[in-house]
């Protein structure tokens, strides 16, 4: 017979706490992207049909240059939080999983250097 509660009992038996993390990640991501989306759609839509030089010197501008990067890096990091669940939860298979979660990693670091070398040249430019 033991002494113990039942709380006493399970305390630090429970969850890993590993998924506190991913949580608050996705979450800020995700409020993030609220202005930085609203931003996005206003430029596109301002700058649809305008001639090539005006969008350039709209993403010359600093502001507007780091809004871009700052877009961009939030929507990977969102998106990569999302397939990371969806790889996690649905295949089963580890080798497949590992290799699916290395992908989404490489093409979400592809995807943000394309960008941010295409940000950086019109900015330097």
């Amino acid at each position: 017979m033991s002494v113990r509660t039942p709380l006493g009992k399970v305390r630090g038996h429970g969850s890993a706490k590993s998924g506190t993390q991913h949580f608050w990640q996705q979450r800020v991501t995700a409020v993030a992207l609220l202005p930085l989306t609203l931003w996005f759609v206003w430029a596109v839509v301002r700058y649809v049909g305008a001639p090539y030089s005006e969008v350039v010197a709209f993403f010359g501008h600093p502001v507007s240059g780091v809004a871009m990067v700052m877009f961009v890096a939030a929507a990977l990091a969102h998106m990569v939080l999302g397939i990371k669940v969806v790889i996690e939860d649905y295949i089963h298979n580890e080798g497949s999983k590992v290799a699916l979660l290395l992908l989404v990693n490489f093409v979400a670091l592809a995807i943000a250097a394309t960008c941010l070398v295409a940000v950086l040249r019109i900015v330097v430019v």
